[in-house]
């Protein structure tokens, strides 16, 4: 999201922050880290929305918690055809055949938002190719790297935090 990560923080509403916690990233608002400061840390489970996580390597992988939290301010979107929602939705990658649109610019790596033709955010993703190479791609060819998506709620309800 680049530089809207200005807009999650300074909010209307409060000031917001982002806290570590047992190699989870949570966003918070000051208001709750000041209440939730008066409880151990071992005795603590959550705090605020989970964003993601650090994995044993040290990678952070965001969590599907975030997508509300971050959709509306990414800067690179992905919107897939109908018949390829339910297919991400399962967790797969997203195929050139099932790219409905793509934004301008979006170079190769960059993380992305994958949106329905509808608009409703789906998941995250990474572009597999640019912009321009989507163009000129195989139909079968993979555009997007699934990372996570909505449908992760049904699938791992019992480890979600």
């Amino acid at each position: 999201i680049g530089e809207n990560i200005q807009l999650l923080v300074d909010r209307p509403d409060g000031i917001y922050c982002f806290r570590l916690h047992r190699d989870r990233v949570y966003y918070v608002s000051e208001k709750l880290l000041k209440v939730a400061a008066s409880i151990p840390r071992d005795n603590l489970v959550s705090l605020g929305t989970c964003f993601g996580k650090f994995t044993k390597s040290q990678k952070f992988r965001l969590s599907v918690t975030a997508l509300d939290f971050l959709a509306p301010y990414a800067k690179y979107k992905v919107w897939v055809k109908p018949g390829s929602e339910q297919s991400f939705l399962y967790g797969n990658h997203v195929l050139k055949s099932g790219l409905g649109r793509i934004t301008e610019s979006t170079a190769q790596y960059q993380g992305v938002v994958v949106y329905s033709m509808a608009d409703v955010p789906l998941g995250f993703g990474v572009a597999a190719k640019s912009t321009q190479e989507c163009r000129k791609v195989d139909p079968m060819a993979i555009v997007v790297f699934h990372q996570a998506d909505i449908g992760e709620y049904v699938r791992n309800e019992d480890t979600l935090t």
